[in-house]
């Protein structure tokens, strides 16, 4: 039996440009993290030998490959050719939908999961290529490349997207005391919302090949996620959390699915009673509202936000890993 988890992720600045449309014409950056919340993928040997036997929200039993329902499974088991007599199943610490990058730290996962049934291993920068192509290429999702990366490595990244397809992965480094505010510093809300990631992206994707002043922005962020790195790495908290805010209002601008009115309240009341910047994660349009909040003001805030659920905040610092193997 192999137990394999991957860590879901928060994006602080520069999230579109991991996309092909924006970084093949120039290249990308992501300031982001991965926190202490995983999905979870358990390998197994069938007893059946003729049958896969899939356990997820559903539970499938099939011969063949092609009678697979659930697409990402289907395809990674045809890129690893897996024989029946396997059995997989899947568990997560926070639901699809929210903006924590859920679909890519489970493709991780999966595919760190089947490389370790076969006694193989994989570096984290090849179980994020190979989960790109499998969403991507393979499976033609409209995402970008930072939730893969997020997920192999864990940490506390600056990546940057090249034209040529390339990826780069630079560990931001802070002293301990530092990192130790700077994650205690941090609050994640859950709106109450999940949302279709596909949508929300498409139309940020249609919007920067259709217009070139969103293009443009995006391009921003891009400027706005070197300087956030350079003001953690000076250990400048209260600017990250103002670069935070202005990287939300270019964000929110790039079309009306972004946010909403209920959103937006929630933000403005967060940060009356004390936050100094905030955004959604992921795509946006609901999932987690992400704040920088002083732990000074930090209870004002959970009091202005009481009707939102809370979760921990902590870093990943492990990335994909085998938790367990038999």
């Amino acid at each position: 039996m192999i137990v394999s988890s991957a860590p879901f992720r928060v994006s602080f600045a520069g999230g579109g440009s991991d996309i092909a449309s924006y970084y093949r014409r120039q290249a990308g950056a992501v300031l982001s993290c991965a926190i202490a919340k995983y999905s979870f993928v358990i390998v197994h040997n069938y007893f059946n030998e003729n049958k896969y036997h899939l356990k997820y929200t559903r539970t499938e039993l099939a011969d063949t490959l092609e009678e697979i329902a659930h697409p990402l499974l289907r395809e990674a088991l045809r890129m690893h050719r897996v024989e029946p007599g396997i059995e997989v199943a899947s568990v997560a610490d926070i639901p699809s939908g929210t903006g924590l990058g859920s679909s890519s730290s489970f493709s991780v996962a999966l595919i760190n999961a089947l490389y370790a049934h076969r006694s193989r291993f994989a570096s984290k920068d090849q179980l994020a290529e190979e989960a790109c192509k499998l969403e991507i290429d393979i499976l033609k999702e409209p995402i970008g490349k930072q939730d893969q990366y997020a997920a192999a490595h864990g940490g506390l990244n600056f990546i940057e997207f090249n034209p040529n397809g390339g990826v780069n992965v630079q560990p931001v480094v802070l002293g301990s005391e530092k990192m130790a505010e700077l994650e205690s510093n941090i609050l994640l809300f859950f709106t109450g919302s999940q949302r279709d990631t596909r949508s929300v992206l498409s139309t940020q994707v249609q919007a920067m090949e259709a217009d070139e002043e969103k293009f443009r922005t995006v391009e921003r962020m891009v400027q706005l996620s070197y300087e956030m790195r350079d003001i953690l790495m000076a250990g400048d908290l209260s600017a990250f959390g103002e670069a935070l805010h202005r990287g939300w209002m270019m964000k929110r601008s790039l079309t009306s699915k972004i946010t909403n009115n209920a959103i937006d309240e929630c933000y403005e009341a967060a940060r009356a009673a004390g936050a100094i910047g905030g955004k959604l994660a992921g795509a946006g349009g609901g999932g987690f509202l992400v704040l920088y909040c002083p732990r000074d003001r930090q209870e004002k805030v959970r009091q202005a936000l009481s009707q939102l659920k809370e979760i921990e905040f902590r870093f990943d610092w492990s990335g994909a890993r085998i938790a367990f193997a038999q």
